[in-house]
């Protein structure tokens, strides 16, 4: 992997990949409500487009697209992710669900991926904390605007905060609780803590959105909250568009 590139899909923990949809169910709290929100607002979003065409940044895993697919049957998906070992567990979980038909998955960096269309919505759900840097997360982010209709939404989630201040203490306390009252084993949660500046690199939250709109988003709001997990909608500024 080249030094500049940027990471779509890490492990957020040890298990195997197969086991990754499983695992962070538990460690999330209302980890599926997040995207049955991202569901209605993208469908109220592209109301108007029948067939849209959604860009899948950091597919591996397949949620989002199994979620959006089984209710959207005109809607097609393109999934990029540098992991194949996610990417097969996405394969897999969407051909048991018979989805494969409408479901184009790449593995490659999204700024490497030689693809010229522009697409009617993306999504980047926990993918974002695990690109390190703030430019490699705003060259990321503006890769995905470059991809985008003008007025199409982008729905992003990410573990965010300031990792030093006691409000990131106090929730990480809280989030420990619940994991382990899930059956996140002690080990588990341990090395999920101690990722946080290794494998895992959060801003705080003003941040992230401060980021999104200097990569061209604009009408930027939160449609989702738990512990240190954040969701966002943005909609790709058009040269008419305030930055509101």
């Amino acid at each position: 992997m080249k030094d500049n590139s940027i990471e779509m899909a890490s492990p957020w923990e040890q298990a195997a990949a197969a086991k990754y949809h499983e695992q962070i169910a538990l460690k999330i709290p209302g980890y599926q409500l997040q995207y049955d929100l991202l569901d209605t607002l993208a469908t109220a979003a592209l109301t108007e487009r029948t067939a849209a065409r959604l860009l899948i940044v950091g597919a591996g895993g397949g949620q989002e697209i199994l979620t959006l697919a089984q209710k959207h049957p005109h809607w097609s998906f393109t999934g990029v992710d540098n992991s194949q070992r996610m990417l097969l567990v996405a394969e897999e979980r969407l051909a048991a669900a018979a989805l494969t038909t409408r479901v184009s998955l790449q593995q490659c960096e999204l700024a490497d991926w030689d693809d010229h269309g522009l697409y009617d919505a993306a999504t980047c759900m926990l993918v974002l904390h695990f690109v390190e840097g703030r430019e490699r997360k705003l060259a990321l982010l503006q890769s995905i605007a470059s991809r985008l209709q003008p007025g199409a939404p982008l729905f992003l989630s990410a573990i965010n905060g300031d990792m030093t201040s006691p409000a990131w203490l106090s929730q990480l306390a809280g989030w420990k609780l619940h994991m382990l009252g899930q059956g996140i084993t002690l080990q588990q949660w341990e090395q999920f803590e101690q990722s946080f500046g290794i494998t895992s690199h959060p801003l705080p939250a003003e941040e992230i959105e401060e980021m999104l709109r200097q990569a061209g988003f604009t009408a930027i709001s939160r449609f989702f909250g738990s512990y240190r997990v954040d969701g966002w909608m943005a909609v790709k500024r058009g040269s008419e568009q305030d930055e509101n």
